[in-house]
């Protein structure tokens, strides 16, 4: 299934080019001279992407001074491993499309994962905002898919369940033979586990998925950008008490924060200023203007409240 860019942009940075050299070793030769690490350097500085590289760098040190205590290592490895595990075979392919390797993948997930830990920290959850998520919570559901090229393809593969007496091993069947979705069409189209926050699937996809019961399909062929799907439900717990979901309700909000960008804003401009910025560089020194002359500011979940939860 083709899905929105799985790993998180941190403050509009994720590129991770190596800009601190500074020198006249040779970056690279050629027939009419070399380039410099200064040369190099100094062209790159300049550049749209080159300034998104320094922006990181910088955010990731005083992220890590601030709340490399709360990401562990175990916590990397574990989202490394759900890409790798999703992605399979096709793991390496997934890198190289994304110009990443291994251990810059793992550089960004850390990243993310800290700037989420920041975004908790400003994240003020009130009793209201709680009970605004369980409107529209929904817990993780796993299911299965068959992606197809029209209406028709979709309807046929729907009528082969209807009669089918084993509808999950004949779907798993199906999308071995019809989907052309090569992501998971030799895993019986097996989609990663999603709730309500999820901001990689098609809407109309989750819409459908939300609405079945465990072992049900999509009675009619599902539109989504991708083509047309048909949807099993292999588990979809159910919802139960407000009271029992507590943590996962302020983790959605805080997911839900983390994909807004004036929020966002407003925590990578708190997270600066604390960490004492300054740009050495004159070339550089207006880089982080829109975030340290900010006004817009957030109170970190350590303020008092009667509100807090």
């Amino acid at each position: 299934m083709k899905t929105k860019k799985l790993i998180a942009v941190v403050a509009g940075a994720a590129l991770m080019l190596p800009l601190a050299a500074c020198g006249n070793k040779a970056v690279a030769t050629t027939s009419g001279g070399k380039i410099t690490e200064s040369e190099y350097y100094s062209s790159m500085k300049q550049t749209s992407n080159g300034k998104q590289v320094l922006q990181q760098m910088i955010l990731d040190k005083v992220l890590e001074k601030q709340y490399g205590k709360q990401v562990s290592d175990k916590q990397v490895t574990a989202q490394y491993n759900t890409y790798k595990n999703q992605y399979g075979s096709e793991f390496s392919a997934f890198l190289s499309q994304n110009g990443l390797t291994s251990q810059s993948l793992k550089d960004q997930l850390r990243s993310n994962l800290l700037l989420e830990a920041a975004v908790r920290n400003y994240s003020h959850i009130t009793s209201k905002q709680i009970d605004k998520q369980w409107e529209k919570y929904q817990p993780k559901v796993q299911t299965a898919e068959i992606l197809v090229g029209s209406k028709s393809e979709a309807e046929n593969i729907i009528s082969q369940l209807d009669s089918a007496s084993n509808k999950y091993s004949t779907f798993k069947k199906l999308a071995k033979s019809e989907s052309t979705d090569t992501s998971n069409n030799k895993t019986g189209g097996r989609v990663p586990a999603f709730d309500n926050t999820d901001t990689s699937l098609d809407s109309a996809y989750k819409k459908a998925a939300f609405k079945l019961k465990n072992g049900e399909y999509t009675s009619t062929p599902v539109k989504t950008d991708d083509g047309y799907q048909v949807i099993y439900m292999i588990e979809h717990p159910a919802k139960g008490k407000k009271s029992q979901h507590i943590n996962d309700l302020k983790n959605q909000i805080v997911k839900e924060n983390m994909n807004n960008k004036t929020f966002l804003h407003k925590v990578v401009s708190n997270v600066l200023k604390k960490g004492n910025v300054s740009i050495k560089d004159k070339d550089s020194k207006n880089i982080l203007d829109e975030y340290l002359n900010s006004n817009a500011t957030v109170s970190s979940s350590t303020s008092s409240s009667s509100e807090s939860n």
